[in-house]
């Protein structure tokens, strides 16, 4: 077994809100060549058939308003350019259109083009400079936050594509469920900020199990004290209340508040150094929010069996989830991993309950159609690990991992 896995015993998860990878990282391209990001010969056509380039004009607050339409009918028309013909394939030039609709401004609507220089975002951009990367981690569905949050949570979002509550009342358990219910039990909790912003609705669901949830200050001390579970999902603030600034980085959150708090989660785990050596952090966006991003969604090898009717979609045509998302944001943290890595495997949010499931509890039944087909993003441990797929592959541990103030 190698060292890093052999070692790990905590999986933590951090969900953000509603960015596209080439938003936020799209100016590492420059730094490392290998990073699939910003380049010159992108682009996307306006109202007036004007090509519009990707420019580093992207500013913390106040720029993205109107919040740029992700609901399933917006995503469609930003994926396909507004193609309906039955062989169709994603072309990403409907994302000025798209943003357009929302205000009728042309000037306006060239904005959804604009990403962050790196300087801006000097979280972010140095955890994917220094860990691992994927370029190739997308939403779970071309759609919005709840449906692609489910996949995170039970590897399928029974049907849904829209922003309901989902009343669950098919045979797959979440994974907290899994993990609390094994033999031998296993210790599984999602941290939400506070009371008021709860965990995105879906946290009703599982109401009934008070001992799967916490704060974010509990976070804190659970790391400061060592106790942290198996498995952990973080939640950032959705809100502005009171003193407390949202920091999830939905448009029109401060980004800058979102760069802070992904920081305070990297930095509980890191000062706790037996934490530190036996934990891998996931970073992650729940969708790319209607922003720009270059890399067409592929199809899944396997759809999910449930299918989204006419009337759910509001496109016209049905949707087998045979189609991920688009691309979002997704870094891998620990001191395990080789600087510089870049990951060019396909990932979904039905990797994150698969690999926790596959790393923890080996095989498990039921699980949907999608999860027992996502990829995984840290092998699991027993049999043969492949060292081509072993992203915590150093035999040492790094000591010269960043520190964030």
């Amino acid at each position: 077994m190698p060292a890093g896995l052999d070692k790990l015993q905590h999986i933590v998860v951090l969900m953000m809100e509603n960015r596209s990878f080439d938003h936020m990282l799209g100016s590492l391209t420059v730094v490392n060549p290998q990073i699939d990001g910003i380049r010159d010969q992108l682009s996307n056509p306006d109202i007036n058939r004007t090509p519009v380039k990707p420019l580093p004009l992207a500013e913390f607050q106040s720029q993205l308003q109107p919040d740029p339409d992700h609901h399933f009918p917006a995503v469609d028309l930003q994926i396909f350019g507004g193609n309906r013909a039955a062989d169709r394939q994603p072309n990403m030039q409907g994302f000025v259109k798209s943003y357009f609709n929302q205000q009728q401004d042309v000037g306006h609507s060239q904005k959804i083009m604009y990403y962050f220089a790196q300087n801006q975002l000097p979280v972010l951009t140095n955890l994917a400079l220094e860990f691992a990367v994927f370029n190739r981690w997308f939403a779970s569905i071309p759609g919005p936050t709840i449906c692609n949050r489910a996949f995170a949570h039970y590897g399928t979002s029974f049907g849904r594509v829209d922003m309901n509550l989902l009343y669950i009342n098919e045979p797959f358990q979440s994974i907290y469920n899994r993990m609390i219910n094994a033999n031998p039990k296993r210790t599984a909790k999602l941290y939400y900020y506070d009371v008021a912003s709860s965990t995105m609705e879906i946290t009703n669901l599982l109401q009934h199990q008070p001992e799967l949830f916490g704060t974010y200050q509990q976070f804190l001390s659970d790391c400061e004290n060592g106790v942290l579970p198996d498995y952990a999902f973080v939640e950032p603030n959705y809100n502005d209340h009171g003193t407390e600034a949202a920091s999830d980085q939905h448009p029109d959150h401060n980004v800058q508040a979102g760069e802070a708090f992904i920081a305070s989660i990297y930095n509980a785990i890191k000062q706790n150094d037996q934490l530190w050596q036996s934990t891998a952090l996931l970073i992650v966006y729940d969708e790319h929010g209607g922003i720009y991003d270059h890399v067409p969604p592929p199809t899944c090898p396997v759809p999910d069996q449930f299918t989204a009717s006419v009337n759910d979609t509001g496109t016209g045509m049905p949707f087998a989830f045979d189609r991920l998302g688009v691309r979002v944001p997704a870094i891998l943290v620990s001191p395990w991993i080789q600087k510089g890595t870049v990951v060019n495997r396909i990932f979904d949010h039905a990797s994150i309950p698969a690999t926790v499931t596959k790393f923890f509890l080996g095989d498990y039944s039921p699980r949907s159609p999608r999860e027992i087909n996502a990829d995984v993003f840290i092998e699991p441990r027993g049999g043969q690990v492949d060292p081509v797929r072993n992203l915590l592959s150093l035999d040492v541990m790094r000591n010269d991992c960043p520190d964030f103030g």
